[in-house]
């Protein structure tokens, strides 16, 4: 279903595309034009349907990469110049409405030269906005240094300092360079923990290599903790588990660990992704997905609980477990904010980054690293999250 809907999205755009170059190219290229967006959108429907029924690791679909990702790109610049179609047509509907001039008639020359003009405008436009997204994506994360309150918080751990760490999205867009630099910061942070909360991996398994080893022997004395997201689960999940294991990291799928620090213990729990039951989109099941229940019949009844969720969407099962606060990504701080004030990771729900309260517990989403489909982030850089709890003072133990 969800390839049908993306399949009439690329159709409608390349439909309104043509429409709109034919007002702005030259009259010979009319019959030239379905054609040449035909062929230069197939790689893309493709490469989508092969990597949405869980045949990313497909030949076909790993030599059509690149030639999907520039079909991606030339949507970006239909959309744009479908922006600016739109407000042109809106103009002149607005001048004929001033001067009363009737809707039919022939093209005023003067349209098309405005459209021409309006289009080689937006192509500046995007430019400009690509460069600088650019460089915010491939540059220095943001570093979030936060002190969080939280209730009940055993005193041995105030003060804990955890370096979270999620979609990092190892592969095509985010090079050995980047993952060896985003370690360098985190390390210089002195973190006690350090938590990944998914997408380690782009689409591939093999893409988690390069990330394991930037991060080996990462000097964490509470030690190395994760769950796995989506893009982790678009083939077989479980050479990812392995190789975490391997290296130290200890991968929490619906599971516990129970740390301990100055004498006192608390409980650290991950839930796995839902995309876990949707194994290649072929009936495949990696997992069950998130499992509060059975995460709660393990738990020693009585410790403090924090989690790890890769979809802020399901802290409501972080919640149901217990946890009094927990760590997510996923949604890249909506990745690409083109309007100012307005997040587009608000589809993915209604946590887009930052904390969050509810009834004494806590959520920190944070905006991740890497980047998904496009090597861009506007109005959402990338973010190393170093996050120390406090003992707050529990309301409700206040004298009356």
């Amino acid at each position: 279903m969800l390839f049908l809907w993306l399949f009439l999205l690329i159709l409608g755009l390349q439909f309104l595309h043509r429409r709109f170059l034919s007002k702005v190219l030259p009259v010979c290229w009319n019959p030239w034009l379905a054609g040449l967006l035909l062929v230069l959108h197939t790689p893309l429907a493709v490469f989508m349907a092969l990597r949405l029924t869980g045949f990313a690791t497909h030949p076909v679909a790993f030599s059509l990469r690149s030639l999907s990702r520039a079909a991606l790109y030339f949507q970006i610049i239909a959309v744009a110049n479908l922006l600016v179609w739109a407000l042109v047509a809106a103009f002149w509907a607005f001048r004929r409405w001033v001067r009363e001039e009737p809707k039919m008639g022939p093209e005023d020359p003067s349209r098309r030269r405005f459209l021409q003009g309006g289009a080689t405008a937006s192509l500046g436009v995007l430019a400009f906005t690509g460069g600088a997204g650019t460089r915010a994506a491939q540059g220095d994360p943001a570093v979030t240094r936060l002190d969080i309150p939280l209730q009940d918080l055993p005193a041995g751990f105030e003060g804990l300092r955890i370096a979270h760490l999620t979609d990092l999205h190892s592969g095509p867009l985010v090079n050995s360079s980047q993952l060896r630099r985003w370690r360098a910061m985190a390390e210089r942070e002195h973190p006690e923990l350090l938590i990944f909360t998914g997408d380690f991996v782009d689409s591939l398994p093999e893409e988690i290599e390069p990330l394991l080893e930037a991060f080996r022997d990462f000097p964490a004395p509470l030690g190395r903790f994760a769950i796995l997201g989506n893009h982790d689960y678009f083939t077989d999940p479980r050479p990812i588990w392995e190789a975490l294991e391997r290296s130290g990291t200890v991968c929490l799928e619906n599971r516990h660990a129970i740390l301990e620090r100055n004498g006192a213990q608390l409980a650290l729990f991950g839930l796995q992704d839902p995309m876990a039951r949707n194994g290649r989109f072929q009936g495949i099941r990696f997992g069950p997905g998130p499992m509060p229940q059975d995460v709660v019949l393990a738990l020693p009844p009585k410790l403090w609980r924090m989690a790890m969720l890769h979809r802020p969407s399901n802290w409501n099962l972080a919640r149901e477990a217990g946890a009094r606060f927990t760590l997510a990504g996923h949604t890249h701080g909506g990745q690409i904010n083109l309007i100012p004030g307005v997040n587009s990771a608000t589809m993915l729900g209604p946590y887009t980054h930052g904390l969050y309260r509810q009834e004494g517990r806590a959520l920190f989403v944070s905006r991740g690293l890497g980047v998904v489909g496009i090597p861009l982030r506007i109005g959402a850089p990338p973010e190393l999250a170093i996050l120390t709890l406090r003992c707050a003072e529990n309301p409700a133990m206040r004298p009356a």
